[in-house]
C-alpha cells in the first residue's frame, strides 16, 4: 500500500464507485448486486481523519534537549555478561562467598580426582577480595608413575554461557598466579568441550619468579571462531599452583573502554540525551547488605570485591563500576543521571536520624565525578585515567521508595546536603506528582509504569492536567507487561508508541523519558520483555527499541500545535519541526491501533513556507503479536523510503493497520528533486 495518495484522485475514485452503485440501483439491477454493492461500498469506506497543524511561531513551543535518554540498570545481565565485554565470570572467584571451601562456578575442573585436586582459600594478595583458588596437580609429566593426560590437566572457565571467541582477534588475558615449585603452564580458548585449541601461549616459570604473587598478562589471537568458547589453564607439570583474579577481554573494545561495540552501538543509535545508572531495584538491593556499593566498584578492577545482587539473583564482578558508568555516558554523548541508595532496600531501611553517612556516600560519590584532580575522590577517578571532571547534573535519591517509612525523611536530608554543596544539581524524587502536588522540594518527580498495551495507550494523557509551575515528570521507567508483550511484541510496540506521543505532547512538564529494561542475556531472562535482546554473539531490537528510534528527533526540537480531527481511540499523532544541517523539517509522527488503513489529511496552516513530503517510515507487521528473534530478527524493522512530491500534491497519509508511522516533510526551499526511490530497510546489526 503507498503511503501518499493523491487527495483529489482518491475523491475522484470515491465518486465513481457510488455512482456506479447508484446507478445499477435506479436501473432496477437485480437485488444480488444492489446488495453486492452496497456491502462493498461499507466493508471498503474509506476512513478518514484531519491533522490540523499550525507552524507559527506563536504557538510552537521548545521540547527538552534531554527528553528521550536510556536507562541501564544490572537485570538479565545486561552488563555482567553484556554490554561490559569482560569475558570471565566469577574472575576473582569471590562469588562462592568468604567462607572456604567455596563454590567456585562457573569454574570447572579438567582432570580428575587422582589427577588433580582444586580448592579455595583465604591467600589472596588483595585485602578487599582474599578468595584465591589453590590447585594441586597430582600427576606428571611422561615417565612418572601418575602420568597425567596429554593434554594436561587444570581449571576452564566457560564465560557466560560461552564466550565469543572469533578468528583474527585478539584477546587481553590477565591472571595472578603464584607456586611452590617451577611452573609449566598453557593459557587457552577452547571450543565449549575442550577438544578444539582456538589460541593458546605458555607460560613458563622458575619457582623464585613467581613464590609471590605475579602478575601475568598476554596476547592470545584467535586462529578459529566459536561462540561457545571456554577459557582454560592445564598443566602435566606436578606441584601446588595458586590463581586469582582472571580477566579476559577483547582488544577491540568501544573506544578502549571495556564496552562490547554491538551492543552499545545499539545505545548510540537511539541517540540518548541521558543515562540513567546503575539502576533501579540494583540500586536497592533486597537487603541494604547486598545493595551497590560505589565506593566498592572504583580503583584497579582486581582490587574490586564484587557482590551479590539478591534482587536479581546473580553475582557480579563489578568491572562495570562507578567510573565505568560515567565513562558510559561521556561516550555515547548522554548526560549522566546517578542513582544512588537513600539507606533504604524492599526489607530494611536506615532511620532518617541515622541516615548522614549514607548522605556522605552520595556526597562522597558526586565528588568522584566532579571534583577536581586534587580532590579526595576527584584525585581516585583522576588516577583512573580521567582527570577533567564528569559533567554531572542529575542525581536521584533512591528508587521506587516513595511509600517507605522513612523515605520522605531521608530524602530532605540528602537534599539539603546536595544543595548546599552543589546547588545546580538537578534532585529526582522517587515521590510521583502527576496529579497531586509533592510535599517536598524537588526539580523532577520519577515516574514509572509497567501496565496492559490498552492502558499505556490511554495513559498517553495522563500528564495533560499535570500543573506546570512545579518540579518536572522524569518518565525513567516504562514499558507494556508481559502479559501483552510476551517477549516483546508489536502490540506492546504500538501502546508504548502512543504513550510517547503523549509525553512528547507534554514536554513542557515532562523533561525525560526512558524505557525499561534496555537489556536482556537470552539466557537470563529475569524480566520481560526488553528493548534489545543478546547472546554472547549476536543480538536484535524488539519493536519497542524500533519504536524509541523513532523519536531520536525529538529532544531539543520544537513541539507544534496539532489537533487530530477524528477517532482518537484509534489514532494518536503529534508533529514536531528540527533542523539538521541547516535544513528545516516538520515530521509528523502517527500511531493506527485500529484493524483498517486511515487516510490522514495533514492540513498545514500559518506557515509562509510549504512542505513537501520527503521520508516515510512505517513499523508494522501482519500480527500484533509477531515478535523479532535470533531466527528472524527482522521480521519488525522500520521500513524506510524517500519521496518526491509535486506542488499540485495535497498531504494525505496512509496509516497502515497496526502501525506506527512518521513523515518528514521539508521546506519547499529545500527540496532537490530526485526520482521516486526504491523503499529500503533500515536493520539492527547482528
Amino acid at each position: 500500500m503507498f503511503a501518499l495518495i493523491r487527495l483529489e484522485d482518491m475523491k475522484t475514485s470515491w465518486k465513481f464507485f457510488t455512482s456506479v452503485c447508484i446507478l445499477l440501483f435506479l436501473l432496477g439491477s437485480c437485488s444480488v448486486y444492489q446488495n453486492h454493492c452496497l456491502a462493498d461500498a461499507q466493508e471498503d469506506a474509506i476512513v478518514m481523519m484531519t491533522l490540523q497543524l499550525d507552524a507559527s511561531n506563536v504557538t510552537r513551543r521548545p521540547i527538552p534537549d534531554t527528553l528521550f535518554g536510556i536507562f541501564f540498570e544490572e537485570i538479565n545481565h545486561a552488563g555482567a555478561g553484556g554490554l561490559w565485554a569482560e569475558l570471565v565470570s566469577n574472575r576473582g572467584f569471590e562469588a562462592g562467598g568468604q567462607n572456604i571451601p567455596s563454590n567456585i562456578w562457573p569454574w570447572s575442573i579438567i582432570g580428575d580426582e587422582s589427577s588433580v585436586y582444586v580448592v579455595t582459600d583465604r591467600s589472596s594478595c588483595f585485602e578487599r577480595n582474599k578468595i584465591a583458588l589453590k590447585m594441586e596437580v597430582l600427576c606428571d609429566s611422561i615417565g612418572s608413575s601418575n602420568t597425567c593426560p596429554s593434554g594436561g590437566v587444570g581449571v576452564y572457565n566457560p564465560g557466560y554461557w560461552g564466550m565469543n571467541i572469533e578468528e583474527g582477534k585478539k584477546y587481553n588475558v590477565v591472571f595472578f598466579v603464584r607456586s611452590t615449585g617451577d611452573i609449566d603452564l598453557s593459557v587457552s580458548f577452547t571450543s565449549s568441550n575442550g577438544s578444539l585449541t582456538l589460541a593458546s601461549e605458555n607460560i613458563k616459570a622458575l619457582a623464585s619468579e613467581v613464590s609471590n604473587w605475579t602478575r601475568r598478562e598476554l596476547i592470545l589471537e584467535a586462529n578459529g571462531t566459536d561462540n561457545g568458547a571456554r577459557l582454560q589453564f592445564t598443566t602435566t607439570k606436578k606441584g601446588l599452583i595458586w590463581f586469582d583474579q582472571v580477566s579476559a577481554i577483547p582488544m577491540d573494545t568501544y573506544k578502549g573502554h571495556g564496552f562490547r561495540n554491538d551492543l552499545i552501538q545499539m545505545m548510540i543509535d537511539l541517540k540518548p540525551r541521558f543515562l540513567r545508572f546503575p539502576g533501579g531495584c540494583f540500586v536497592e538491593g533486597d537487603w541494604l547488605g547486598n545493595a551497590f556499593r560505589w565506593k566498592e566498584t572504583v580503583g584497579a578492577w582486581e582490587e574490586r570485591p564484587g557482590h551479590y545482587g539478591d534482587v536479581w539473583k546473580y553475582w557480579t564482578d563489578d568491572g562495570l563500576g562507578h567510573f565505568e558508568f560515567f565513562q558510559l555516558a561521556e561516550d555515547i554523548g548522554a548526560a549522566p543521571v546517578w542513582v544512588f541508595n537513600n539507606g533504604i532496600s524492599h526489607n530494611d531501611q536506615v532511620e532518617t536520624q541515622n541516615v548522614m553517612p549514607f548522605v556522605q556516600e552520595a556526597l562522597d560519590g558526586i565528588e568522584f565525578a566532579r571534583g577536581d584532580a586534587n580532590s579526595t575522590w576527584g584525585s581516585v577517578r583522576a588516577a583512573m585515567g580521567h582527570p577533567e571532571p564528569f559533567e554531572l547534573k542529575y542525581v536521584a535519591v533512591g528508587n521506587e521508595d516513595c511509600g517507605m517509612p522513612y523515605y520522605r525523611g531521608n530524602y530532605l536530608e540528602f537534599y539539603d546536603a546536595i544543595k548546599k554543596t552543589y546547588p545546580d544539581i538537578k534532585i529526582i524524587s522517587n515521590c510521583d506528582a502527576s496529579s497531586q502536588p509533592l510535599d517536598h522540594p524537588a526539580d523532577y518527580f520519577d515516574y514509572h509504569i509497567y501496565t496492559l498495551a490498552s492502558d499505556l495507550y490511554v495513559r498517553s494523557h495522563d500528564f495533560d492536567n499535570t500543573p506546570r509551575n512545579g518540579p518536572k515528570a522524569f518518565v525513567s521507567e516504562y514499558a507494556v507487561n508481559k502479559t501483552d508483550a510476551n517477549t516483546g511484541n508489536l502490540l506492546a510496540a504500538l501502546g508504548e508508541a502512543a504513550f510517547l506521543l503523549g509525553l512528547e505532547k507534554n514536554s513542557d512538564v515532562v523533561g525525560m523519558v526512558s524505557y525499561a529494561p534496555l537489556f536482556v542475556n537470552t539466557n537470563d531472562r529475569r524480566w520481560i520483555p526488553d528493548a534489545i535482546v543478546f547472546n554472547s554473539s549476536h543480538l536484535y531490537g524488539t519493536p519497542s527499541y524500533w519504536v524509541q528510534q523513532f523519536f531520536t528527533e525529538s529532544s531539543g526540537a520544537t513541539l507544534l500545535n496539532s489537533t487530530l480531527m477524528g477517532n482518537s481511540s484509534i489514532v494518536k499523532a503529534s508533529a514536531i519541526s528540527f533542523q539538521t544541517n541547516g535544513k528545516d523539517y516538520i515530521q509528523i509522527k502517527a500511531v493506527n491501533i485500529g484493524e483498517k488503513s486511515i487516510y490522514l489529511d495533514v492540513a498545514v496552516t500559518r506557515s509562509i513556507a510549504k512542505f513537501y513530503l520527503f521520508k516515510k517510515k512505517v513499523l508494522t507487521s501482519t500480527n500484533v503479536m509477531d515478535e523479532n528473534s535470533f531466527s528472524n530478527p527482522e521480521m519488525i524493522v522500520p521500513q524506510e523510503s524517500l519521496m518526491e512530491m509535486t506542488e499540485e500534491d495535497d498531504l494525505m497519509f496512509v496509516l497502515p493497520p497496526h502501525s506506527l508511522s512518521s513523515f518528514d516533510l521539508k521546506d519547499s526551499a529545500n527540496i532537490i528533486k530526485m526520482p521516486l526511490a526504491e523503499p529500503y530497510k533500515k536493520t539492527s546489526t547482528i
